[in-house]
């Protein structure tokens, strides 16, 4: 983030003394990113945070992709995956490439160590359920809908609340750098001169939830770290907790964002994808599609135009709503259109939506600019006849528009 924020207790200046009660030194850490010329926070903690022991590799990261040199449309059906693992090791690779990996996760267990990705930032979007983010630069607390950013190398413990009886298991998307940039708002929503949002801006500042108070746990004891880092989970070893920071500030930390509190920039005629982004990281960019007023020219076609992104595969995960625009669409499912081939409205849904002033869609989206590639898990979600939905197109006669009935957009 480029916006300024303390929290905890800091000296007046950078670089000086600053004791603790019993008069030893609190040991600063500068956490600054591309080379101390990018965002930057400085830490203080009550110990070193260079003591660790107990180092080894517990498993490798490496995703193995299948069907590389397959190039179709996909429909991957999620809602039924089984919970697995905690809030890290029940990740489960879906799609991606040499910039970004898509996963889900539905914890079944509590997660008992603590993490850090050293490789790159991740993105979370939380489905279902709520909890806590505790980490070394404060607390997050969550619930469904939100967006939770997490730079590169802020040390974490997800704790979700127990599910009602009635309600879905703990869901989560993660979308996870892997080319070594950082997920941050668009540039064009961007001020040069201050980074703050400008008035164009689907979302601002008031819209972001930052860490907070508790912040220092001063415990001793023997503490696990899981660092993710060189396609492997490494485990490293703390004899005191490693949420010993009194205090930090600076412009690098994570933060959560609701996808209700994204503005939904609408137009007389269609809008095109750019209008619903929300994040960017180099070489992917991620939207959302929310409830808005759909096109109000009076001879408006609201749904999407047949379209082909040729630099972009496109991932859609749909979270709620309608999606009468997609055959066989339901709640958690992914659809999957590669660059190269067009895709647009199944049949019959463009006369039909003829006439709708509101759409109920909720969905988050991934454009990438290089080819996705599928997992072995992915292939278990799979729906090999997606492609087949638009088959046999029959044009419905001028004049026949459907019910009227709210449309999914894209």
């Amino acid at each position: 983030m480029a916006h300024y924020l303390q929290l905890g207790d800091i000296p007046p200046k950078r670089h000086i003394q600053f004791r603790r009660p019993d008069g030893a030194l609190y040991s600063e850490e500068v956490f600054g990113t591309e080379g101390f010329v990018g965002p930057t926070s400085t830490l203080y903690h009550i110990h070193p945070p260079t003591q660790v022991a107990g180092w080894k590799k517990l498993y490798s990261t490496k995703t193995e992709y299948v069907e590389t040199d397959v190039m179709r449309m996909r429909h991957l059906k999620s809602a039924d995956w089984a919970p697995k693992g905690d809030p890290i090791t029940g990740r489960i690779v879906l799609l991606g490439n040499a910039d970004v990996e898509m996963s889900i996760c539905v914890p079944a267990e509590k997660m008992e160590y603590f993490y850090k990705n050293g490789s790159g930032d991740e993105l979370l979007f939380v489905h279902f359920g709520s909890g806590t983010l505790h980490t070394s630069m404060g607390t997050l607390p969550f619930h469904e809908k939100d967006y939770i950013v997490i730079p590169k190398g802020v040390t974490y413990q997800m704790e979700f609340n127990e599910q009602p009886a009635d309600a879905p298991p703990a869901r989560y998307l993660c979308f996870e750098t892997m080319n070594t940039s950082h997920i941050l708002p668009p540039p064009r929503y961007l001020s040069k001169k201050t980074s703050q949002f400008l008035e164009h801006a689907p979302y601002c500042e008031r819209d972001l939830r930052l860490p907070q108070l508790p912040l220092t746990v001063d415990e001793a004891g023997e503490f696990e770290v899981r660092i993710k880092a060189r396609d492997s989970i490494h485990s490293y070893m703390y004899d005191y907790h490693p949420f010993d920071v009194i205090g930090w500030d600076g412009c690098y930390y994570p933060y959560c964002f609701n996808i209700d509190d994204f503005s939904p920039i609408v137009g007389k005629h269609h809008m095109p994808p750019p209008t619903h982004q929300t994040f960017e990281g180099h070489n992917f960019v991620i939207c959302s599609f929310c409830p808005r007023v759909l096109d109000f020219h009076p001879e408006a076609i609201v749904v999407p135009y047949n379209h082909s992104n040729l630099d972009s595969d496109e991932v859609l995960y749909y979270v709620e709503g309608n999606y009468k625009a997609r055959k066989g669409i339901e709640q958690c499912s992914f659809s999957l259109h590669p660059q190269g081939i067009p895709h647009g409205p199944h049949p019959g849904t463009v006369e039909k939506s003829i006439g709708a002033k509101w759409t109920d869609e909720l969905a988050v989206m991934c454009d990438t600019f290089r080819p996705l590639h599928p997992t072995k898990a992915a292939l278990e979600m799979d729906d090999p006849h997606y492609p087949d939905s638009w088959a046999n197109w029959k044009s419905q006669p001028q004049g026949d528009h459907g019910d009227g009935k709210t449309p999914n957009t894209w």
